[in-house]
């Protein structure tokens, strides 16, 4: 199969969707590997890393995109929607439920297209997902730790505080890969945490994991009112695989929240769990609204790409081999690939979808 590899154009996207080792697997197998010169530059990974393994260098995006499976990191932008055609696997992040003109242009093209974010094993764990929702997690931190400092704009906490000074509060909404990963980072930093989730069995996880060195509370309206009408710093790290994140936290929320709070909201790429969520991006990351700092980049993880591009690619080799080997058929014999079926010629095949903009849906066991 003819295997295509783009370079990324989302503001500040580094990351790349597949490895020179990869690569290498594919030409092993006998397909052919069109990569888009300087594809591979943003992780560090120069052309020439994937010519010594039997890659061809293209110049052009259209050259990469004119393959039967084209390989991403994200999401196709406008820009690339004259790219999508009927014969095409598109195998990459989609985050399709907050993204209707994506939707659109995906069906209107006739292309089948595979979202790593909703690839889901038997057990119910999200494979390809994971890596960056741990990267995510750990970086809303960070990230958030940064921009409570006075010259970002928020409240000139120190996370850790000091001798005689009260640490920051940290409040996490959600205690799945995002929210846990988050929580680590944060106690590491000394902060206060508390995590909200709507699983009792979740939350005895984290009591008992950090010994009582985190507060765990049961989500609902009012004690996420509460945690976030405290906290210096709210990181939202809700999911709902394939669908719309709820808003958890509403705009009048905002007014009662201490000026200069900071919300990282990672489950922007879902439509966000904060009413007053908009995507940003790394190059203008934030905005306030009611003194309230916001931070809700879509692309988290393309700011570490060298640390992300391999965890990511870690995980996607294994499908990109059976779907070089197989097309189509890989998402007839293979239940976790058919589970990441977004849109498949013209009809939406997962329901998440379906749902946020009112479409009719197709399972995957009639489309084939």
């Amino acid at each position: 199969m003819l295997v295509g590899l783009p370079k990324e154009i989302k503001d500040n996207e580094y990351r790349v969707g597949l490895t020179p080792g990869a690569v290498k697997m594919l030409v092993a197998r006998g397909h052919r590997v069109l990569v888009e010169t300087g594809a591979g530059e943003g992780s560090f990974i120069p052309d020439q890393e994937y010519r010594s393994v039997g890659a061809q260098i293209v110049e052009h995006a259209h050259d990469a995109w004119a393959a039967q499976l084209v390989v991403k990191v994200k999401e196709p932008l406008s820009a690339e929607y004259p790219y999508l055609r009927k014969d095409m696997l598109l195998f990459t992040y989609l985050h399709l439920a907050s993204n209707e003109p994506l939707t659109k242009a995906l069906l209107t093209s006739g292309v089948t297209a595979i979202a790593y974010e909703t690839v889901q094993t038997h057990s119910g764990q999200l494979p390809l997902l994971m890596p960056m929702s741990e990267v995510a997690g750990r970086m809303s931190t960070q990230v958030g730790a940064a921009i409570l400092q006075r010259p970002q704009g928020g409240r000139g906490v120190l996370m850790g505080g000091v001798p005689g000074v009260a640490p920051a509060d940290v409040t996490i909404l959600g205690g799945g890969t995002v929210g846990a990963n988050a929580a680590r980072i944060a106690i590491g930093m000394g902060a206060q945490v508390t995590i909200l989730d709507v699983s009792h069995h979740r939350l005895a996880y984290f009591d008992d994991l950090y010994n009582g060195r985190i507060q765990t509370r049961k989500s609902n309206p009012s004690t996420i009112e509460e945690a976030v009408c405290q906290a210096d710093l709210v990181i939202g790290a809700v999911l709902i695989p394939g669908g719309k994140a709820p808003w958890l936290v509403t705009r009048p929320m905002l007014s009662s929240m201490r000026k200069g709070t900071v919300i990282v909201d990672v489950a922007v790429d879902q439509g966000g769990c904060v009413e007053t969520t908009k995507p940003t991006t790394h190059s203008q990351p934030t905005y306030e609204i009611d003194g309230i700092v916001h931070y809700c980049v879509a692309n988290m993880p393309g700011a570490v790409p060298r640390t992300s591009t391999f965890a990511l690619v870690n995980q996607t080799t294994d499908y990109v081999l059976l779907l070089a080997d197989q097309g189509v058929d890989a998402l007839v014999n293979n239940p976790e690939l058919q589970s990441g079926l977004n849109i498949y010629r013209g009809q939406v095949a997962h329901p998440g979808v379906a749902t946020a903009f009112g479409l009719a849906y197709t399972s995957p066991e009639q489309v084939f």
